[in-house]
């Protein structure tokens, strides 16, 4: 049986926790703000150059020049831009996995104790039951260990995808760019 004081210490066990993991979504959104100030201030800075640039255009042949060198840039940073976004939500998710496996192994932890604890202290002729209950608790975590894999393969699969991706994008512009006629 569960005593006041390990119910407490349960409850503020579980309210750090709660402070830890607002915390790191806090981080991560800071690193996302972060992230989109750079690129605003970055971007401000090309638009102002561009336009200089496209002010300055002496006919509309170096115009056309002018606006198909900003493409192959422009993928690449985009790509590069969602990279970061996806960094930064993958290891805030992370650190909010880990916490949370730590948080289930303890709870995983103090529920076989107790299981252990009403095992040792059954009536006798109560063997089935016991078993029932162990064999119930083993298929209970070979299930969570199952899916917590393949949530795992999912993540490596989406991972690898985006990156292909984001490398697809950046090659293809890299071969749509056009050559520059040598004069």
């Amino acid at each position: 049986m569960l005593t006041a004081e390990q119910l407490i210490a349960a409850q503020k066990t579980n309210v750090e926790t709660l402070f830890g993991l607002t915390q790191k979504a806090f981080e991560g959104v800071e690193k996302l703000v972060e992230l989109n100030i750079q690129v605003a201030k970055a971007s401000l800075g090309e638009v102002a150059d561009h336009a200089q640039a496209v002010l300055s255009a002496k006919d509309a042949q170096e115009l056309l020049a002018l606006q198909t060198s900003l493409l192959q840039p422009s993928a690449e940073k985009a790509a590069a831009y969602s990279r970061h976004v996806y960094d930064i939500a993958a290891s805030t998710n992370a650190e909010v996995t880990r916490v949370a496996e730590a948080q289930l192994a303890e709870a995983q932890r103090k529920f076989l104790a107790v299981v252990d604890s009403a095992v040792k202290n059954a009536p006798a002729g109560t063997e089935n039951a016991v078993a029932l209950v162990k064999s119930a608790v083993a298929a209970a975590n070979n299930a969570f260990e199952s899916v917590h894999k393949a949530a795992k393969q999912a993540a490596d699969v989406t991972e690898a995808n985006l990156q292909a991706m984001a490398n697809t994008a950046v090659k293809a512009t890299q071969a749509a760019k056009p050559k520059r006629p040598v004069v």
